[in-house]
């Protein structure tokens, strides 16, 4: 059972029950995931030099939301960000959207989740300068998450953070110290304020009449930072749910597994295939959107500065440079089912 032959399967259903709601992102999505792996996609052609027997494989979709394409996208992003990582303690923040604010997620999604991504950086920013044992310039990259292990909707944006910064007077690095970084409570208050703010002065969106008072943000030590960016690149380019966790279609229900984030066991939820369906395609995020961002040193245009202060580590040996860590790309190669020889590409064929 996979998400392409559910959507297959019930497509015309799901068309008619959720029209209302299908945008133009989420049908391009459902075309490119309908259309993934077969000739419409176009195919690559395979010749092998030994016997001359050549063969077609069907082409991949490509989209960021199909859950049988972007892999390597995934490992080409945890290679880069692990190249930038410094022997130091990093930090886990997670600023979450309340449940009274979701609407705006479903209605202005490109609007909500750019107004987040602005407003959680500003913070982060605001509280580095306004700390005095930090450097006044830190690093972070910012991941947003659309939903929660059981699928519903439920935006929001994790943050790896450095645990530390460069102070630029001293030309130095300053450590926080005794694995602390900012105090979840004065972040959560801010966070609502200028997301409120944000919301109504330059969105110019209606709030509803009731908020909570108290929002949710968790600030957490995570080690040495690899095992924070192993766990988000697990959800940034594999679609929302994977085909293994879908477990069976029994009377038009399925049922799928999810990981319960309090007792850490594996459960399942069941679900008519319609609402199955609109719970993954919801989260289909809009066009241009980018939901990886990196900020401070860890930005493009700070790569200088980052080498430089790499460099410094290395030269106290807690470092080897990332320049020296080579990365090996395997090409996948078909056998000749003739002779077993490798066959070699021989060109790619898209229709028009």
């Amino acid at each position: 059972m996979t998400f392409q032959s559910l959507l297959s399967d019930y497509f015309n259903e799901f068309c008619s029950a959720y029209s209302n709601n299908i945008n133009h992102d989420i049908r391009y999505a459902m075309k490119a995931m309908l259309t993934c792996h077969t000739e419409q996609q176009g195919h690559s052609h395979w010749q092998c030099s030994h016997c001359e027997h050549h063969i077609n494989h069907p082409m991949s979709c490509g989209h960021r939301h199909c859950t049988q394409c972007q892999h390597r996208t995934t490992s080409d992003w945890l290679n880069k960000q692990q190249q930038k990582l410094l022997p130091i303690d990093y930090f886990m923040v997670t600023f979450t959207l309340p449940a009274e604010l979701r609407y705006l997620a479903k209605r202005h999604p490109k609007l909500l989740y750019q107004a987040m991504f602005t407003v959680t950086a500003s913070i982060v920013k605001n509280f580095a300068n306004n700390d005095k044992h930090l450097g006044n310039k830190i690093g972070f990259t910012s991941v947003l998450h659309t939903h929660n292990r059981r699928r519903d909707l439920h935006p929001h944006i994790h943050m790896v953070i450095t645990g530390g910064g460069f102070d630029e007077n001293k030309r130095q690095w300053k450590q926080c110290k005794n694995k602390y970084l900012f105090n979840a409570f004065a972040l959560a208050k801010v966070w609502r304020a200028r997301l409120l703010e944000y919301i109504t002065s330059v969105l110019k969106l209606p709030l509803p009449d009731k908020l909570a008072n108290k929002w949710v943000v968790d600030c957490r030590y995570v080690g040495h930072g690899k095992p924070a960016l192993l766990y988000l690149s697990k959800y940034l380019y594999r679609g929302v749910i994977a085909d293994k966790d879908i477990l069976y279609l029994d009377d038009h229900q399925v049922t799928f597994r999810y990981k319960d984030n309090q007792t850490k066991t594996m459960k399942t939820r069941t679900l008519p295939v319609l609402q199955f369906l609109w719970l993954i395609l919801q989260h289909v995020l809009p066009k241009g959107l980018r939901r990886v961002r990196d900020y401070g040193l860890l930005r493009g245009h700070e790569k200088k500065q980052l080498q430089v202060i790499q460099y410094a580590f290395m030269l106290a040996g807690q470092l080897t440079l990332p320049s020296q860590q080579k990365v090996v790309r395997l090409t996948a190669q078909p056998f000749c089912p003739c002779c077993q020889h490798v066959m070699q590409l021989a060109g790619i064929f898209r229709p028009r």
